[in-house]
């Protein structure tokens, strides 16, 4: 058997856990620069706010019905995920992190457990250490684990646990299952499937092996499966590295002086360059691109980028801050507004495996490795940011977040306050 515990609506959960005052109330999480809507409460939701809703044209209701919105907070986000994720591992040999807000978890071998009280209990536990509502689906595959996990969204008396396993009853689910709704059929596959009269996640089980290979490869034969009870997704054990990674931000206005620019691509190559020593990877290449509002019609307009190689595979701080600052000098071009720019790291591959240059400086590169060591250790004491190099400035990204609360569990200063009387 399988589990997915997913957290409903987490933004949206992780901005209630220290704002208890907003349980029943509509909320909802914008995106970078307060643009659109990322994250809504089912109070939110039954307002009529969509997903991916832009702010500007929600306002009205967002001030008719007094809903609460915040700018997204990625670092309190990320730690509550962490915290999810510990109390998940207590109840599984292994756990494979899909998203910041699901994981599956094994349970092949668990044998003589009521897996429906198992799920109810681990949701429980989730709320008891977290205050995050989690629904657990169990199933014996990965992509019917994930129905299940929805079934338990859609049915409260479930009490966040689901498990679905005798055949009549996964047929009945499937019976009313939308076929776009189906983990592994996306947006074009489905009206693919719909216009074969494809309507549901049942009528695509009964569709013949050779059709479905025909029409989506081995990827949707393996989903088809699936579906059938036959697990064909691998579980991927622990933490999967990244194969690339991208930091980018549109600014809250144009930048027109090269050495902002760099002071904000510097930024970006620092979270890159942490990023890749958390999952104890290195990268060859590097991507820095800017470009101006496209937007904006009334404005001369430029999308540039260039490839930045690096002769010895890295994660660095200061000599990817370096070439991404001298990249960005390169990039600049006077006149232009500047709205949104990044890096990006590709061919990673991990530490372990760096191939050397002969003629590289051996010291050079221990020096590098213990100066970014010292880097690491001191923000990770004192919080992020306490060190940094010159060219970064202030540290701070160049966005809009008015609404952006408090970093309750990752800054010191944003420690809740308690009065007692």
């Amino acid at each position: 058997m399988f589990a997915l515990a997913d957290c409903n609506n987490f933004f949206a959960s992780c901005e209630r856990v220290f704002r208890p005052d907003l349980q029943g109330k509509p909320v909802i999480v914008l995106s970078n620069n307060d643009g659109c809507a990322i994250a809504r409460s089912n109070e939110a939701k039954a307002l009529g706010i969509k997903m991916g809703a832009p702010f500007f044209k929600i306002r009205d209701i967002v001030r008719r019905h007094n809903v609460a919105v915040f700018s997204g907070n990625m670092a309190l986000y990320g730690d509550m995920s962490q915290r999810v994720r510990w109390v998940l591992e207590e109840f599984a040999p292994g756990i494979e992190v899909y998203s910041i807000d699901e994981a599956f978890l094994d349970l092949r071998g668990m044998k003589n457990i009521d897996f429906d009280a198992y799920a109810k209990r681990i949701s429980a536990q989730c709320w008891k250490m977290t205050s995050i509502p989690v629904s657990v689906g169990i199933a014996p595959t990965k992509t019917l684990a994930k129905i299940a996990s929805k079934l338990c969204k859609q049915y409260p008396k479930l009490r966040g646990g689901c498990y679905m396993y005798r055949p009549q009853d996964i047929e009945k689910v499937l019976r009313k299952f939308p076929i776009e709704d189906v983990w592994g059929i996306g947006r074009r596959t489905a009206p693919k499937l719909k216009a074969r009269g494809v309507n549901t996640a049942y009528e695509f089980t009964q569709m013949p092996e050779g059709v479905v290979r025909m029409m989506l490869g081995i990827g949707g034969v393996r989903t088809w499966k699936e579906l059938r009870g036959i697990p064909c997704l691998e579980f991927e054990d622990g933490f999967e590295a990244k194969q690339s990674i991208c930091v980018s931000r549109s600014f809250s206005s144009e930048i027109y002086e090269v050495k902002e620019l760099q002071e904000q691509i510097a930024n970006f190559a620092s979270a890159m360059a942490s990023k890749l020593r958390k999952q104890q990877s290195v990268t060859s290449e590097m991507v820095v691109f800017a470009y101006t509002n496209r937007f904006r019609e009334d404005v001369p307009q430029i999308h540039a980028n260039t490839l930045v190689p690096f002769i010895t595979p890295t994660a660095e701080e200061r000599i990817i801050i370096a070439q991404a600052v001298s990249a960005a000098k390169t990039l600049f071009k006077q006149g232009f507004g500047y709205k949104k720019a990044g890096v990006i790291a590709t061919k990673i591959v991990s530490e372990k495996h760096v191939m050397h240059s002969l003629f590289e400086d051996r010291e050079a590169v221990e020096r590098e490795h213990k100066i970014t060591s010292a880097l690491d250790a001191i923000n990770a004491a004192f919080g992020k940011g306490t060190i940094k190099l010159a060219v970064q400035g202030s540290g701070e990204i160049k966005s809009s977040s008015e609404n952006q609360s408090p970093h309750y569990t990752t800054r010191w200063s944003d420690i809740p306050l308690v009065t007692v009387k």
